[in-house]
């Protein structure tokens, strides 16, 4: 039996969400969290000052892309110890007060990986057709590679911190959320896919669903990501090995 996992950090990425962080930080239910991380793209984004005054750790990342955001703050969460990484973005539509339902399977021993899935019935115009279309292919694509059924591809998940050092991964763009459901089905961790409110963000406009030729361009990233990581025999067994 799996050793229950304790100690747990959230990992925010949030690019220009000023308007945003503050009620996002607000709602994190602090006794289930030992370490907010909030990960910004420069020096400059004032998302940091908000960030700061609402006592989460922030962090500019190196390097760029999402998948590079998100690999920061979960090294610097293992490296403190953290036994289990979550993520959320910074745009106020993943609720973290569901915090407990993605971290109890986890902390029960029973899944590796939790997946916050988007349920767009309370607020369907939360995700625009495009992005939907977009997320409904990758995810039949990896039914057929994989033969896992994917809801979604959500940014909201809640992982084992051994788990996430055993993916070794390396997609630092946005394809990172794709490699992380690609090599955990075929290292087989132990998945649940649960249901979560999605929420209009609050203030500014996404960097991806808002724009057409910005959702396009990620689409195809998705697909490419899918197929590479789908189809290298190296990541087939647990470790990679």
């Amino acid at each position: 039996m799996t050793r229950p996992a304790t100690g747990v950090a959230l990992v925010i990425p949030a690019w220009n969400e000023a308007e945003a962080i503050g009620a996002v930080l607000d709602e994190v239910p602090r006794s289930l969290v030992d370490d907010i991380l909030v990960i910004v793209a420069s020096r400059t984004d004032p998302t940091a000052t908000v960030a700061r005054a609402r006592g989460a750790r922030v962090v500019v990342q190196s390097s760029p892309g999402y998948g590079a955001a998100c690999w920061t703050g979960a090294e610097l969460a293992m490296a403190g110890g953290a036994e289990i990484v979550t993520f959320l973005d910074g745009d106020y539509a993943d609720p973290p007060s569901e915090l407990p339902r993605l971290l109890e399977p986890i902390q029960s021993g029973r899944a590796d990986l939790v997946l916050g899935c988007r349920d767009l019935h309370r607020f369907p115009g939360a995700l625009p057709p495009h992005a939907r279309l977009g997320n409904s292919l990758v995810c039949w694509q990896l039914r057929i590679l994989l033969g896992t059924r994917f809801r979604d591809l959500p940014s909201y998940k809640a992982i084992r911190a051994s788990a996430l050092r055993q993916l070794d991964m390396r997609e630092m763009t946005y394809g990172w959320t794709v490699e992380m459901l690609v090599k955990s089905a075929r290292q087989r961790l132990r998945i649940e896919q649960i249901q979560v409110v999605y929420r209009p963000r609050r203030g500014g406009q996404s960097k991806v669903a808002g724009n057409l030729r910005a959702s396009v361009a990620a689409a195809c990233k998705l697909v490419g990501c899918a197929l590479t990581y789908a189809t290298r025999s190296e990541w087939s067994t647990a470790g990679g090995q």
